[in-house]
Protein backbone atom coordinates (compact mmCIF):
# COMPACT_ATOMS: atom_id res chain seq x y z
CA UNK A 1 0.00 0.00 0.00
CA UNK A 2 1.20 3.64 -0.97
CA UNK A 3 2.71 5.05 2.47
CA UNK A 4 4.40 8.62 1.85
CA UNK A 5 8.47 8.06 2.90
CA UNK A 6 8.84 10.31 5.78
CA UNK A 7 5.48 9.58 7.22
CA UNK A 8 6.53 6.25 6.93
CA UNK A 9 10.57 6.85 8.60
CA UNK A 10 8.83 9.71 11.03
CA UNK A 11 5.93 7.41 12.55
CA UNK A 12 6.28 3.79 11.78
CA UNK A 13 9.11 3.42 14.77
CA UNK A 14 8.11 6.01 17.07
CA UNK A 15 4.41 5.25 18.01
CA UNK A 16 4.65 4.67 21.55
CA UNK A 17 6.31 8.31 21.54
CA UNK A 18 3.69 9.46 19.55
CA UNK A 19 1.26 8.77 21.35
CA UNK A 20 2.06 10.19 24.56
CA UNK A 21 3.27 13.26 23.42
CA UNK A 22 0.72 13.98 20.94
CA UNK A 23 -3.11 15.69 22.14
CA UNK A 24 -6.73 14.35 22.13
CA UNK A 25 -8.74 16.43 20.49
CA UNK A 26 -11.47 18.91 22.15
CA UNK A 27 -15.08 17.65 23.13
CA UNK A 28 -16.60 20.31 21.74
CA UNK A 29 -14.80 19.30 18.46
CA UNK A 30 -16.24 16.22 18.80
CA UNK A 31 -19.71 17.01 19.60
CA UNK A 32 -19.69 18.91 16.15
CA UNK A 33 -18.74 16.08 14.38
CA UNK A 34 -21.05 13.86 16.04
CA UNK A 35 -23.92 15.80 15.06
CA UNK A 36 -22.49 17.09 11.64
CA UNK A 37 -21.60 13.55 10.50
CA UNK A 38 -24.76 12.10 12.03
CA UNK A 39 -22.97 9.38 14.06
CA UNK A 40 -24.44 7.20 16.07
CA UNK A 41 -25.96 3.56 16.46
CA UNK A 42 -26.72 1.90 13.43
CA UNK A 43 -23.69 3.67 12.39
CA UNK A 44 -20.53 2.94 10.81
CA UNK A 45 -17.87 5.15 10.75
CA UNK A 46 -14.58 4.86 9.58
CA UNK A 47 -11.35 6.71 10.82
CA UNK A 48 -8.89 6.98 8.37
CA UNK A 49 -5.18 7.67 9.20
CA UNK A 50 -6.26 6.85 12.79
CA UNK A 51 -2.38 6.01 13.71
CA UNK A 52 -2.57 5.42 17.41
CA UNK A 53 -6.36 5.81 17.91
CA UNK A 54 -6.07 9.48 19.47
CA UNK A 55 -9.44 10.01 17.72
CA UNK A 56 -11.12 6.52 17.40
CA UNK A 57 -11.22 6.45 21.02
CA UNK A 58 -13.27 9.54 21.27
CA UNK A 59 -15.61 8.26 18.59
CA UNK A 60 -16.53 4.97 20.29
CA UNK A 61 -18.80 7.51 22.82
CA UNK A 62 -20.90 8.08 19.68
CA UNK A 63 -22.25 4.62 19.84
CA UNK A 64 -21.38 4.10 16.38
CA UNK A 65 -19.52 1.15 14.67
CA UNK A 66 -16.24 2.20 14.37
CA UNK A 67 -13.50 0.79 11.97
CA UNK A 68 -10.00 2.64 12.19
CA UNK A 69 -7.68 1.98 9.33
CA UNK A 70 -4.48 2.58 9.53
CA UNK A 71 -1.09 1.59 7.19
CA UNK A 72 1.45 1.59 9.91
CA UNK A 73 2.13 -1.59 11.98
CA UNK A 74 3.90 -0.07 14.66
CA UNK A 75 0.59 2.60 14.97
CA UNK A 76 -1.53 0.23 14.43
CA UNK A 77 -0.33 -2.09 17.21
CA UNK A 78 -0.85 0.81 19.78
CA UNK A 79 -3.97 1.59 18.41
CA UNK A 80 -5.62 -1.75 18.91
CA UNK A 81 -4.56 -2.03 22.84
CA UNK A 82 -5.83 1.66 23.17
CA UNK A 83 -9.47 0.85 21.31
CA UNK A 84 -10.55 -2.74 22.28
CA UNK A 85 -13.61 -2.01 20.63
CA UNK A 86 -12.69 -0.72 17.18
CA UNK A 87 -12.17 -2.66 14.58
CA UNK A 88 -8.53 -2.22 13.10
CA UNK A 89 -7.71 -2.79 9.36
CA UNK A 90 -4.37 -2.26 7.69
CA UNK A 91 -5.18 0.26 4.96
CA UNK A 92 -4.12 3.18 2.86
CA UNK A 93 -6.48 6.08 1.99
CA UNK A 94 -5.90 5.70 -1.64
CA UNK A 95 -6.79 1.86 -1.63
CA UNK A 96 -9.76 1.46 1.20
CA UNK A 97 -10.52 -2.39 1.80
CA UNK A 98 -14.41 -1.45 2.05
CA UNK A 99 -17.60 -1.95 -0.20
CA UNK A 100 -18.91 1.14 -2.35
CA UNK A 101 -21.24 3.17 -0.52
CA UNK A 102 -20.32 1.34 2.97
CA UNK A 103 -19.92 3.96 5.15
CA UNK A 104 -22.06 6.17 6.68
CA UNK A 105 -19.62 9.21 7.97
CA UNK A 106 -15.63 8.89 7.60
CA UNK A 107 -13.05 10.77 9.41
CA UNK A 108 -9.61 12.17 8.71
CA UNK A 109 -7.83 13.28 11.60
CA UNK A 110 -3.93 15.01 11.53
CA UNK A 111 -3.42 12.49 8.20
CA UNK A 112 -4.82 13.97 5.30
CA UNK A 113 -2.18 16.04 4.39
CA UNK A 114 -0.14 12.80 3.79
CA UNK A 115 -2.36 11.53 1.30
CA UNK A 116 -2.79 11.17 -2.31
CA UNK A 117 -5.05 14.31 -2.48
CA UNK A 118 -7.04 13.39 -5.63
CA UNK A 119 -6.57 9.96 -5.48
CA UNK A 120 -8.00 9.30 -1.38
CA UNK A 121 -11.15 11.68 -1.82
CA UNK A 122 -12.12 9.78 -4.98
CA UNK A 123 -12.00 6.36 -2.96
CA UNK A 124 -13.40 7.95 -0.50
CA UNK A 125 -16.08 9.20 -2.08
CA UNK A 126 -16.58 5.79 -3.26
CA UNK A 127 -17.29 3.91 0.36
CA UNK A 128 -19.27 6.59 1.52
CA UNK A 129 -22.88 6.14 1.13
CA UNK A 130 -24.50 9.45 -0.81
CA UNK A 131 -25.36 11.72 2.24
CA UNK A 132 -22.69 10.26 4.02
CA UNK A 133 -20.43 13.01 6.08
CA UNK A 134 -16.52 14.32 6.07
CA UNK A 135 -14.68 15.72 8.23
CA UNK A 136 -11.31 16.73 8.16
CA UNK A 137 -9.41 17.65 11.25
CA UNK A 138 -6.17 19.02 12.45
CA UNK A 139 -4.64 19.51 15.58
CA UNK A 140 -2.69 23.03 14.40
CA UNK A 141 -0.18 24.64 16.47
CA UNK A 142 -1.20 27.96 17.32
CA UNK A 143 1.35 30.42 16.04
CA UNK A 144 -0.14 33.43 17.49
CA UNK A 145 2.08 32.84 20.59
CA UNK A 146 5.35 33.54 19.79
CA UNK A 147 7.24 30.84 21.25
CA UNK A 148 4.92 28.34 19.30
CA UNK A 149 6.24 30.24 15.81
CA UNK A 150 9.43 30.02 16.88
CA UNK A 151 8.97 26.45 17.69
CA UNK A 152 7.69 26.26 14.06
CA UNK A 153 10.48 27.88 12.21
CA UNK A 154 13.16 25.37 14.03
CA UNK A 155 10.98 22.04 12.67
CA UNK A 156 10.53 23.78 9.22
CA UNK A 157 14.25 24.05 9.20
CA UNK A 158 15.41 20.54 10.35
CA UNK A 159 12.98 18.90 7.98
CA UNK A 160 11.60 21.51 5.35
CA UNK A 161 9.53 19.79 2.38
CA UNK A 162 6.09 20.94 0.68
CA UNK A 163 4.04 17.60 2.56
CA UNK A 164 5.84 19.08 5.70
CA UNK A 165 4.37 23.32 4.86
CA UNK A 166 1.17 22.19 3.75
CA UNK A 167 0.22 20.18 6.63
CA UNK A 168 1.43 21.97 9.05
CA UNK A 169 1.41 26.34 8.15
CA UNK A 170 -1.66 25.90 6.02
CA UNK A 171 -4.86 23.86 5.47
CA UNK A 172 -7.05 25.72 3.17
CA UNK A 173 -5.95 23.91 0.49
CA UNK A 174 -8.03 21.10 1.78
CA UNK A 175 -11.31 22.84 1.93
CA UNK A 176 -10.01 23.74 -1.90
CA UNK A 177 -9.88 20.24 -3.03
CA UNK A 178 -12.66 19.01 -1.13
CA UNK A 179 -14.70 21.97 -2.42
CA UNK A 180 -13.85 21.36 -6.18
CA UNK A 181 -14.50 17.73 -6.18
CA UNK A 182 -17.17 16.57 -7.76
CA UNK A 183 -18.58 13.36 -5.46
CA UNK A 184 -18.69 16.57 -2.29
CA UNK A 185 -21.34 19.13 -2.02
CA UNK A 186 -20.23 22.28 -0.90
CA UNK A 187 -17.40 22.39 2.67
CA UNK A 188 -18.47 23.44 5.82
CA UNK A 189 -15.25 25.23 8.34
CA UNK A 190 -14.88 25.50 11.90
CA UNK A 191 -12.27 26.18 14.42
CA UNK A 192 -12.06 25.15 18.16
CA UNK A 193 -9.52 26.46 20.52
CA UNK A 194 -7.51 24.10 23.02
CA UNK A 195 -4.34 23.86 24.83
CA UNK A 196 -2.11 20.79 26.14
CA UNK A 197 -0.54 21.00 29.61
CA UNK A 198 2.92 20.14 29.36
CA UNK A 199 6.35 20.87 31.52
CA UNK A 200 9.47 21.97 29.60
CA UNK A 201 10.24 18.32 28.77
CA UNK A 202 6.92 17.69 27.86
CA UNK A 203 6.74 20.31 25.45
CA UNK A 204 10.24 19.21 23.65
CA UNK A 205 9.01 15.41 23.40
CA UNK A 206 5.76 16.78 21.94
CA UNK A 207 7.91 18.40 19.00
CA UNK A 208 9.99 15.15 19.18
CA UNK A 209 6.91 13.07 17.81
CA UNK A 210 6.70 15.25 14.60
CA UNK A 211 7.27 13.29 11.82
CA UNK A 212 10.50 15.42 9.97
CA UNK A 213 12.31 15.57 13.84
CA UNK A 214 11.92 11.64 14.05
CA UNK A 215 12.97 10.87 10.65
CA UNK A 216 16.25 13.36 10.75
CA UNK A 217 19.46 12.21 11.23
CA UNK A 218 20.51 12.22 15.22
CA UNK A 219 22.96 15.34 14.49
CA UNK A 220 19.75 17.60 12.70
CA UNK A 221 17.46 16.39 15.41
CA UNK A 222 19.62 17.02 18.36
CA UNK A 223 20.07 20.71 17.42
CA UNK A 224 16.89 21.02 16.74
CA UNK A 225 15.81 19.79 19.96
CA UNK A 226 18.30 21.73 21.81
CA UNK A 227 17.22 25.09 19.54
CA UNK A 228 13.56 24.37 21.22
CA UNK A 229 14.98 24.10 24.65
CA UNK A 230 16.50 27.88 24.14
CA UNK A 231 13.46 29.36 23.21
CA UNK A 232 11.60 27.81 25.93
CA UNK A 233 13.97 29.25 28.37
CA UNK A 234 14.14 32.70 26.93
CA UNK A 235 10.49 33.34 26.48
CA UNK A 236 8.87 35.18 28.92
CA UNK A 237 5.74 32.76 28.27
CA UNK A 238 7.31 29.88 29.39
CA UNK A 239 10.37 30.18 30.97
CA UNK A 240 10.63 29.17 34.67
CA UNK A 241 7.05 27.59 34.03
CA UNK A 242 6.32 24.26 35.83
CA UNK A 243 3.57 23.77 33.32
CA UNK A 244 3.35 25.20 29.78
CA UNK A 245 -0.12 25.60 27.87
CA UNK A 246 0.96 24.02 24.34
CA UNK A 247 -1.89 25.86 22.24
CA UNK A 248 -3.83 24.64 19.84
CA UNK A 249 -6.57 25.58 17.25
CA UNK A 250 -8.56 22.24 15.97
CA UNK A 251 -9.28 22.97 12.42
CA UNK A 252 -12.58 20.99 11.13
CA UNK A 253 -13.24 20.67 6.91
CA UNK A 254 -16.75 19.07 6.34
CA UNK A 255 -18.79 18.03 3.88
CA UNK A 256 -21.42 15.44 2.10
CA UNK A 257 -21.44 13.03 -0.12
CA UNK A 258 -23.33 13.70 -3.30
Amino acid sequence: MPIHDVAARGFGSAADAYDQGRPTYPAPAIDWCTERLGLGPGRVVCDLGAGTGKLTRLLDGSGAQVVAAEPLEGMRTVLAAACPDAAVVAAAAEALPFRTASLDALLVAQAFHWFDTLASLDEIARVLRPGGGLALIWNAWDDDAPWVAATHRVVAEAGSTAEWQRGHFSRSWAGDALAAHEGFDGVTTTRFAHAQMLDRDGVVERVATTSHIVAADAGTRDAALAAVRDILDRDPDTAGRAQIPFPYVTEIYASVRR
